[in-house]
């Protein structure tokens, strides 16, 4: 894959490295497709992203965020039971996948059944970054309220 080189836009654009750092950081990863997963959009802010961990205990699974990136890693524990395998077929090879998440998502729950793991997300705008409506006066509206200058 081909990394880009973002610098003749990083000098002008203050407060964006993270931006150019993820775009490079796409191109980076290899396509691994262990364990496989899906994202579904719930609602309007809120996601769940699903991940096909057949063979593992919930015990054997991290979930972890930090800053604006959600981890998830499997290693299993070193089987005792001394079961001679014909065919081994599912896998029980270590995996950690990385998501990047953008600003306001945070992780609700993670629950595992069925051989899936499900982790609920939603994007919470705090109300000082929400939009809002500012009312406008008019110039006689505001003089109403003043007193009288004194000549």
């Amino acid at each position: 894959m081909r990394t880009y080189d973002f610098a003749p836009f990083a000098r002008s654009a203050i407060g964006f490295d993270r931006l150019f750092d993820l775009l490079n950081a796409g191109t980076r990863e290899t396509v691994e497709g262990y364990p496989p997963y899906d994202i579904i959009r719930t609602g309007e802010d809120s996601f769940r992203i699903a991940l096909a961990v057949a063979g593992f205990r919930a015990s054997d699974i991290t979930v972890t965020t930090q800053q604006n990136l959600l981890t998830v890693a499997g290693r299993k524990a070193e089987a005792k039971n001394g079961a001679a395998y014909i065919y081994h077929g599912i896998s029980a090879a270590p995996f950690e996948r990385r998501f990047n998440l953008a600003d306001y998502v945070e992780i609700d729950s993670a629950r595992f059944e069925n051989g899936l793991l499900q982790i609920d997300l939603t994007r919470r705008i705090p109300e000082a970054m929400k939009p809002r409506r500012i009312e406008i006066s008019s110039a006689e509206v505001a003089d109403r309220g003043r007193p009288a200058k004194a000549a």
